[in-house]
């Protein structure tokens, strides 16, 4: 199949063309055709699977198709963080070249006065944060009772950051005569409810789900959680990365670690909540033109970071859960380019390593770093169960009595 055979308009064909675009996806092929007849949508689809080209095209297909009167706002697409908005909006920039369709992005980081000169000039495509949205809905800059399509992206990431309540209201303040959709990597019972309420017989699409490329290599690395730093530069020393990135629990963690990689000598670059929009566009652009080599950041950048090439994903700390784990390791292996993933583990995350095997269907291999002192703790990975799948209950990563400066296993209860 390739994009020709879909009924678009002849500018964005053009445009599909340019960006290079051959054959779709599969989200792709399966989402397009019922966007295009406006039908609502849910898609079960994670990030790299190419979903943003199959609810953009829709959209603008719609919008070229439909007369309305210039400047009215007449499609929303509500993400969970600036980094998605400015990427959707880049799509949207491409695939939008040979019209005269406006968007415009609107999130918190950033002053108000750009973002209300967008919106008071017109834009029929709005792409934005919820709770910044809400606000320019309240100072009168921006109207949704004429959004004829509206797009939850990332919809799970955004239950996970409390935005359901700010994303109820906006589905209120829309024309209920909209076409939705609706695309999120997991399901919920909260985003069940949710499609209920705001959604009128949808589709259920269900691509791609949730499992990392199967060119990405997986690995644990087992370490101390006092010895991590001491590990990770003696494994940025020994790896032929292009690419690297390394994700922390915390933005103080994620600040120090950076700090302690530049200083040996690694071009590195931070991204987390509490930096500014502008400081966070530089480290995206840094490290996407290959300036910066490493990018340390918190699982803000686990979503909608589009950068082609990463070579290596470094978990300096484990996520916490299984869901992050692969939205974490998305971020390589894209486009059927190899890629690795690297994760430093201590004895307390024995039950998140299982979670992590039971998604990816099999065990990680336990990987030694040549060159590292291991004559401190350690311990064993999780037993395999039957036909090589992780065993239901770990067998060892206990993280209770040493012996001998290893982690004593731990025998499964016997049920009673």
């Amino acid at each position: 199949m390739s994009f020709a055979s879909f009924p678009l308009d002849e500018r964005l064909q053009r445009a599909v063309k340019a960006a290079g675009f051959v054959e779709p996806t599969p989200i792709q092929t399966a989402a397009i055709p019922p966007c295009l007849e406006g039908r609502d949508i849910i898609g079960t689809a994670q990030t790299g699977t190419g979903k943003t080209a199959a609810f953009v095209l829709p959209i603008l297909q719609s919008l070229l198709t439909t007369p309305a009167p210039r400047g009215r706002t007449r499609a929303l697409i509500v993400t969970p963080t600036r980094e998605l908005a400015e990427q959707i909006h880049q799509s949207i920039k491409q695939l939008a070249k040979f019209t005269k369709i406006k968007s415009a992005t609107v999130y918190g980081g950033v002053g108000f006065p750009a973002q209300e000169q967008a919106l008071r000039r017109g834009t029929e495509i709005i792409v934005a944060c919820p709770g910044r949205l809400l606000d320019h809905v309240q100072r009168g800059n921006a109207k949704l009772d004429h959004v004829e399509v509206l797009v939850l992206d990332e919809a799970d990431r955004m239950l996970d950051m409390g935005f359901l309540p700010p994303v109820r209201r906006i589905c209120e303040l829309a024309e209920r005569r909209r076409q939705t959709m609706l695309f999120s990597a997991t399901f919920a019972p909260e985003l069940n409810r949710l499609t209920g309420e705001i959604m009128h017989r949808p589709e259920r699409i269900g691509v791609a789900t949730a499992a990392p490329a199967a060119t990405v290599e997986h690995s644990l690395c087992p370490v101390p959680q006092e010895r991590k730093t001491e590990l990770l530069l003696l494994l940025l020393e020994k790896t032929d990365a292009k690419s690297v990135l390394i994700f922390t629990r915390t933005k103080h963690r994620a600040d120090r670690v950076a700090a302690q990689i530049e200083r040996n000598g690694h071009r590195t670059a931070v991204l987390h909540s509490n930096k500014s929009q502008g400081q966070r566009q530089k480290a995206l652009d840094g490290f996407r033109e290959g300036k910066v080599k490493m990018l340390v950041a918190t699982d803000i950048a686990a979503r909608g970071i589009d950068v082609a090439g990463i070579s290596h994903v470094i978990n300096y700390d484990i996520p916490d859960c299984a869901d992050a784990y692969i939205h974490r390791i998305g971020r390589t292996g894209r486009a059927e380019l190899t890629g690795e993933a690297l994760t430093l583990v201590t004895a307390d995350d024995r039950d998140t390593v299982r979670d992590i095997e039971k998604a990816l269907g099999k065990p990680v291999t336990v990987r030694s770093i040549e060159g590292f002192d291991y004559g401190r703790p350690t311990f064993q990975a999780p037993a395999p169960g039957r036909n090589g799948r992780p065993a239901s209950t770990p067998t060892s990563w206990s993280g209770g009595a040493r012996m001998g400066g290893r982690l004593k296993p731990r025998r499964a209860p016997r049920r009673r």
